[in-house]
């Protein structure tokens, strides 16, 4: 009840500290930097993006050991990637090999398709892990990376190609794409308030503009491996670049991201933690859904 004697409504998200709205507004200007400034302030430091710095050191590591151990730079064998982690339907439901949800996401089909895949993971991670975090960065990839392969597993083998080989990060690139796409379509991140200055409707446009390219590149990617010589090195028998890992990892994206919209104007606290909450969530159903899928072979 206020001093007039009349009763406050009742408001369930009450206003955010102040601080926590100027951490809010600085996480999304630093997401729009690499945008408006294509000319030289794309490149952050590994401190302004260090999950996306690790993931592409991983994703080399794991190709420069491929290399080392003896599996060829260009044209890996379906043999050669299953013995590093390759998504398979038949190995993964048959043979139990669930670690292969997972590993696959590391693991590339030779050098052009690395190259091409980290490229795109770079730009979309230092536009993207300063509004997600660097928490929310491995999150994103890791989850809807898995969810790419947990779909291609079961279109696989409920379509009678449990046999093919899969592998590679652009399931979690689209994923990125898939929610960052979601969050950059917020118009109210465009409405200045005390402490948050937002960005300007063409910014955010831009932004949006900008990882819907990346993720059109990787799709033409997905659909063009039989066709030119660059394409040569990244498709053989049995061995292809997974759109059915693209579609689960961009409608996951799409997905995980739809209940972080509400909170992404009311303070940087209540946004992070309802990414957690989100995160935990989407891990949950995919482990439902691998246990459903375990039992109807």
């Amino acid at each position: 009840m206020n001093a007039n004697g009349t009763e406050h409504p009742f408001n369930p998200f009450p206003e955010a500290p102040a601080d926590d709205v100027r951490r809010e507004d600085a996480a999304l200007q630093q997401s729009a930097q690499p945008v408006r400034h294509r000319g030289g302030g794309r490149m952050r430091s590994f401190a302004q993006a260090p999950a996306t710095y690790i993931l592409l050191g991983i994703n080399i590591a794991v190709y420069l050991w491929m290399v080392l151990s003896g599996i060829d730079a260009l044209t890996p064998t379906p043999d050669d990637l299953m013995r590093v982690g390759a998504n398979n339907a038949e190995a993964v439901l048959a043979g139990h090999q669930w670690f292969r949800i997972l590993s696959a996401m590391f693991v590339h089909v030779g050098i052009v398709h690395l190259g091409l895949n980290m490229w795109c993971l770079w730009n979309l991670g230092v536009i993207g892990e300063p509004l997600l975090g660097v928490l929310g960065m491995f999150c994103v990839y890791l989850l809807t990376g898995a969810a790419g392969n947990l779909l291609s597993v079961a279109v696989n083998f409920y379509t009678g190609a449990a046999g093919e080989v899969g592998a590679g990060a652009s399931g979690a690139v689209f994923g990125i794409a898939g929610v960052l796409i979601v969050l950059f379509s917020n118009k109210r991140l465009a409405e200045p308030r005390p402490g948050f200055r937002g960005i300007p409707l063409e910014d955010l446009r831009a932004i949006r503009r900008s990882v819907i390219q990346f993720a059109v590149l990787n799709l033409v990617i997905g659909l063009s491996t039989n066709v030119g010589p660059l394409m040569r090195g990244i498709h053989m028998a049995d061995v292809h670049i997974d759109n059915m890992a693209h579609i689960g990892g961009f409608t996951s994206g799409l997905a995980m991201a739809i209940p972080l919209v509400p909170r992404m104007t009311s303070g940087r606290e209540r946004y992070l933690g309802r990414q957690k909450v989100t995160f935990a969530g989407a891990a949950l159903a995919m482990a439902l859904f691998g246990y459903f899928l375990s039992h109807l072979q």
